[in-house]
């Protein structure tokens, strides 16, 4: 078997069987295609059933002397364990030889979250006398309540809201739905923004069902929600630097911090996997130590 044709059929397999979007799969055949590529440059060139754990090794500690950072290395790992593994899946290998690879040590960087007053100070710095103001209120309230990706809130639907249940239909990564709860505030200016604003402006043409549209009725890109936001934080005073997704990390945050089950925190997130969610807890642990640190007479001397 030759590369060109095991990647086209593991591109295929990513589409097809993990639902996975354009830009994750041209990430993992990218990774795929530079092991490939280093074949090519060190000869005698292997296919992928002739690769072994030292061919691997030999790879890795070529791209380390790249100067690729140890993230951008354990990213490329993962990339080729999920391709060998889809070899062996379907039987085209009869080895693996990434089974073995140590993951480099990574340090974990922790996002950026904004206190409970801080939230109140953000959205407090909305100016409601205006339609952006009532959308934007409405937008922040779904981020915060919900915990939603911004492209998650961008596609969001008007018929995905089920006011009456609490919940929103969300369209996650990879096109896979789940069910949010989403609190009164939310709902509440939501529904102000429908009655009094959007029903006023000229919906374009297939956007009918879009949520959140700008002033042409179109719905509103990533960007201009990042915008909207940042403007907010320097009129709220806010010096940290925070984006749409600092809304879904102080969304978690505050419910691990309350002591939520991490579960339905990864549920309502939409994490594939519980070890994503288990940032929050390093974070909820931070929390206490400094709460510790401020109020325990002990740790004051």
């Amino acid at each position: 078997m030759d590369w060109k044709s095991s990647i086209r059929l593991f591109g295929a397999y990513l589409k097809l069987e993990r639902s996975l979007s354009e830009h994750s799969i041209d990430a993992y055949v990218h990774d795929v295609q530079k092991l490939a590529s280093y074949q090519t440059l060190n000869p005698p060139v292997k296919s992928p059933d002739e690769i072994r754990h030292q061919d691997l090794q030999a790879f890795l500690a070529y791209i380390h002397d790249l100067g690729l950072n140890a993230t951008s290395q354990a990213r490329i790992i993962s990339g080729l364990r999920s391709f060998f593994k889809f070899l062996i899946t379907e039987n085209l290998i009869k080895y693996n030889p990434a089974e073995q690879v140590d993951m480099p040590k990574t340090k974990r960087k922790l996002p950026d979250t904004l206190d409970a007053d801080e939230v109140d100070r953000l959205i407090g710095a909305i100016d409601l006398s205006t339609d952006q103001g009532m959308r934007n209120k409405a937008i922040l309230e779904t981020l915060y309540s919900s915990g939603l990706r911004v492209s998650e809130l961008t596609g969001l639907k008007i018929s995905c809201v089920y006011e009456y249940e609490g919940f929103l239909k969300v369209i996650g990564k990879g096109d896979k739905e789940r069910m949010v709860p989403v609190g009164k505030a939310a709902l509440k200016a939501i529904s102000l923004y429908q009655k009094e604003v959007r029903v006023h402006v000229p919906i374009q043409k297939g956007q009918d069902d879009i949520l959140f549209v700008n002033r042409r009725g179109k719905g509103l890109s990533r960007v201009m929600v990042f915008h909207i936001i940042k403007d907010l934080a320097v009129a709220a005073g806010i010096r940290k630097s925070i984006s749409p997704h600092t809304m879904r990390h102080s969304f978690a945050t505050h419910l691990v911090e309350a002591g939520a089950d991490l579960r339905a925190v990864q549920e309502m997130l939409g994490h594939e996997s519980i070890t994503t969610t288990e940032i929050y807890t390093h974070l909820s642990r931070e929390y206490l130590r400094k709460e510790v640190l401020k109020f325990h007479p002990r740790y004051k001397k």
